[in-house]
């Protein structure tokens, strides 16, 4: 049997912004938005050009998942993006108005710098070490 994590759900305020900051600002792909009645909607971004796990745009409902917006690591890095040109697509993310917290820096895994989504949650932005 062979699996992998396809969809990982994220808590946002609002399917149109989240969307506008995933693939306007960030350059990911629309890959499904699908009107599931009630105000509900099933949306799913992924990263250009990638085969591996997608992000489920889920809008929240009620005051614990309102609370829990921006927050979903418990202020940790959650996500890790990948790159084959760090130099190349952090200038660009830069230019878009994407939000670093630090400076590129080298690890024993690659070049990394968290950065964060409009909501506040924080994410790797890698280049990993080539073997």
């Amino acid at each position: 049997m062979t699996q992998s994590l396809a969809t990982v759900s994220l808590l946002v305020t609002d399917y149109d912004d989240a969307i506008a900051f995933y693939c306007d600002t960030l350059g990911f792909n629309l890959v499904a938005d699908t009107d599931m009645g009630g105000g509900k909607r099933w949306v799913v971004v992924a990263p250009a050009g990638q085969s591996g796990a997608q992000l489920l745009l889920a809008k929240a409902d009620g005051p614990a998942q309102i609370a829990a917006i921006g927050n979903q690591g418990g202020g940790r890095v959650m996500f890790f993006l990948n790159t084959s040109h760090f130099i190349r697509d952090h200038a660009a993310m830069l230019e878009n108005g994407i939000k670093f917290l630090e400076a590129p820096r080298q690890e024993p895994y690659g070049t990394v710098a968290v950065f964060e989504d409009l909501y506040g949650n924080k994410w790797d932005f890698i280049e990993p070490k080539k073997a």
